[in-house]
């Protein structure tokens, strides 16, 4: 029986009409693509991924977290929806069909995941956008969901198909892990109160910093003022999304890194720093502090488990305040260094612990509460800005080759109205723009900003 881990549940339970939980990415691909063939290929690689076959069982009144188990009757052609732009489909338009479908909430009683084939784009191209609940998969898991489609065929590992657990099973194991409960707020006090003051948004409660320096041993690195200022990012999201898309080239993005002695990523941040202070200039919105960006790190490797959502959020500042874009780079460069060696000091599995430590149906009602709360008075997070490696060199899809692929992700109440994700893909960077439609209507300026953001910092020929 696989059941949800405490985090994965929180992607549920944070869930509104709102604040949507799905994750997914923009494939746009040369001529030739048929639903029939995603559907072979759907039929014949589903065995080796679960969360193509798996759907929810829930435990009666919410005692525990929900379970996974197969679906005997998996509804394909539900689940791969075909349609067409009016010919000859434009980026704007593209974006503006992938809004629409990201922001529609997955049905739960089905396998967490649906996929579009969209034709009529120019050149004879075409899109495949895939969606799937944040509760089954996080970022790297995402792109294997998306290798499963790819050629040559990989490995598939075979495993028994799971039943659904038997309500003797379930009501036992929420026994146990509700007397659990006190042993998991222990592990969180013991391994996390020394770093209350590295945390992300545990970091910003009263008291915190001076409580972990009191019973910790050593010095840790200093931790800047983490304080998000408020902007026109700020504030609850609506329930429609904007999307936009960019690609950037790889290899002019290392230029930089190698003329500044800097990584791609502090790069890719600086880059997201420039054209957020494009934008908030433009709306008069600028603050005269840095902006607080949140980071996704995957703690795979370091948890000891390879199921679920195995990742953390880091914050650290934006220096979009700052107006020399080189000095930017450098400030990102340093505050990148510094929230890496606080990932590195930060126990991988703190989340999980302060997750687990509240009875589930209990952790769903203070999880909708704080995040209500949070999202309505202080969001700890104007944005959020993240950056996945991919491979470098060229894919394809039942013979058709992959030309990008862009992230489209999550914006919420507490992480801001606005996400910025990167993909390496074969010499280029694919960026998604994802935003909430009321708060960021014009999210088709952050393609150029983030152009001219990198011209910016080129290197003289």
């Amino acid at each position: 029986m696989r059941q949800l881990s405490a985090l994965d549940a929180q992607f549920l339970n944070f869930e509104t009409a709102t604040n949507i939980a799905n994750v997914g990415g923009l494939a746009v691909l040369e001529a030739g693509l048929s639903r029939k063939k995603i559907l072979d290929r759907l039929a014949a690689r589903m065995p080796g991924v679960p969360q193509l076959r798996q759907r929810l069982v829930r435990v009666p009144f919410g005692l525990d977290h929900p379970y996974w188990a197969d679906d005997d009757e998996i509804d394909l052609d539900y689940h791969l929806q075909e349609l067409a732009l009016p010919s000859p489909g434009n980026d704007v338009q593209l974006a503006e069909q992938v809004a629409r479908l990201h922001e529609r909430r997955l049905d739960l009683t089905r396998p967490l995941w649906e996929m579009y084939l969209i034709h009529g784009l120019a050149a004879g191209r075409c899109g495949v956008y895939t969606k799937v609940h944040h509760a089954a998969v996080d970022g790297l898991t995402g792109a294997e969901v998306l290798a499963a489609l790819m050629d040559p065929a990989p490995e598939v590992i075979a495993r028994e198909p799971e039943a659904p657990p038997e309500l003797w099973r379930m009501l036992t194991r929420s026994a146990w892990h509700l007397a659990a409960n006190p042993a998991h707020l222990l592990r969180f006090v013991d391994e996390a109160l020394p770093m209350l003051d590295q945390l992300p948004v545990v970091s910003r409660l009263p008291g915190a910093g001076r409580l972990s320096r009191m019973v910790r041993r050593g010095p840790l690195p200093d931790l800047p003022d983490l304080a998000a200022p408020r902007t026109p990012l700020s504030g609850p999201v609506s329930s429609h999304r904007r999307y936009a898309f960019a690609e950037l080239p790889l290899e002019k993005i290392k230029r930089v890194k190698n003329a500044f002695g800097v990584t791609v990523n502090d790069v890719v941040m600086a880059l997201a720093a420039s054209a957020l202070r494009r934008w908030l200039v433009e709306h008069a919105g600028l603050p005269d502090v840095p902006l607080v960006a949140g980071v996704p790190f995957s703690v795979r490797g370091r948890s000891g488990t390879g199921e679920g959502n195995q990742v953390t959020i880091m914050i650290t500042q934006l220096p979009t305040h700052v107006p020399d874009a080189r000095r930017r780079l450098l400030l990102v460069s340093e505050a990148m260094r510094q929230i890496k060696q606080r990932f590195a000091l930060t126990p991988a599995s703190w989340l999980q612990e302060l997750s687990q430590s509240l009875p589930a149906a209990l952790n769903g009602l203070a999880d909708r509460a704080a995040f209500e709360l949070v999202g309505r008075t202080a969001p700890p997070i104007n944005v959020i800005i993240s950056n996945v490696p991919g491979p470098q060199y060229p894919l394809t899809i039942a013979g058709v080759k992959l030309l990008a692929y862009h992230p489209v992700s999550v914006v919420t109440d507490v992480s801001g109205a606005l996400n910025i994700t990167a993909f390496s893909y074969h010499g280029r960077l694919d960026i998604g723009i994802t935003a909430c439609r009321r708060l960021v209507a014009d999210v088709w300026a952050f393609p150029g900003f983030l152009r001219e953001a990198l011209d910016e910092l080129s290197p003289e020929p």
